[in-house]
């Protein structure tokens, strides 16, 4: 079994209860930063690694909106979320490191905590990078290997056992892998601390 087969099972497996372990921090900064992301949204929009759909109740409703995600469990209770919320989103099973979408088809791309858990996190920029269209705009927000000496170190430790548990890697040095997987115009802030930052990518080809 290759690590995204691996990883997909452990999102289909936490399922269920994703929504009751991801809510310290939701009540804590990402519901805020949901709200932030999706606000700006505009266009033909692709939503990567929609989960269980936590931003669908934000989506503007003026805007046309693909959601795509690995696990279809996950996507169950996406698809649940929706149609409970009668919002018009198209749904997809699909992995971000290998998308059927055509080159240049979204004028934008956005992200909430899902490049800790993409198994080859380059290739899946390469692949958004692909995807959206020429001075389009990518927003992610994401959470990443803290600079502070200590609490990185931590990170680096107690990563192995969260990967096992969980499919996630809370040490990723995502800002870093956006450039290195092509993109030039790119803005990072801080959001909580160093660890949770917000992305904003134009995408200049």
């Amino acid at each position: 079994m290759d690590n995204t087969e691996k990883i997909r099972k452990k999102y289909d497996r936490v399922s269920k209860v994703y929504d009751i372990l991801e809510q310290p921090m939701e009540v804590m900064s990402l519901k805020k930063s949901r709200v932030e992301v999706t606000k700006d949204l505009k266009g033909k929009v692709l939503e990567v690694g929609v989960g269980t759909g936590k931003n669908i109740p934000y989506y503007p409703n003026d805007i046309s909106i693909i959601a795509i995600d690995f696990s279809d469990k996950m996507l169950a209770k996406a698809r649940e979320k929706a149609k409970k919320l009668n919002k018009k989103v198209e749904l997809i099973q699909m992995d971000v490191q290998n998308m059927n979408f055509a080159d240049n088809t979204f004028d934008m791309v956005f992200t909430t905590c899902v490049f800790c858990s993409v198994p080859d996190p380059i290739e899946g920029l390469k692949e958004i990078r692909r995807v959206c269209k020429p001075d389009g705009k990518i927003i992610m927000i994401e959470h990443v290997r803290s600079e502070q000496k200590v609490l990185g170190l931590l990170m680096d430790i107690f990563n192995p056992l969260i990967v096992n548990l969980y499919g996630a890697n809370i040490n990723r040095n995502t800002v870093e892998n956006v450039e290195k997987a092509g993109f030039n115009s790119v803005q990072a802030t801080n959001l909580t601390g160093d660890i949770v930052k917000k992305i904003i990518i134009k995408n200049q080809k």
